[in-house]
């Protein structure tokens, strides 16, 4: 048997709550589904952005101050 789901009370935004009803309605799923998908969406999108800063950890930093003194020791501005 599949995992045990929680039940959450979560409040929206009337609109967006109509517009979620319509989604499901639309796409012929519950709006449970739309709403962890979309929560699955999110904290894919964190872990790629936490793997991408680990990944560039040992990169140098530059401050905006030294960058910006760096393009106009290169005639960009």
């Amino acid at each position: 048997m599949g995992e045990t789901l929680k039940r959450s009370t979560v409040y929206f935004d009337p609109q967006i709550h109509t517009a979620l009803r319509i989604m499901a309605a639309h796409s012929h799923c519950s709006m449970s589904d739309i709403v962890n998908d979309a929560v699955k969406l999110v904290l894919a999108e964190d872990q790629e952005d936490l793997a991408a800063f680990e990944e560039r950890a040992n990169e140098p930093v530059l401050s905006h101050e030294e960058f910006l003194n760096q393009l106009k020791a290169d005639g960009k501005i």
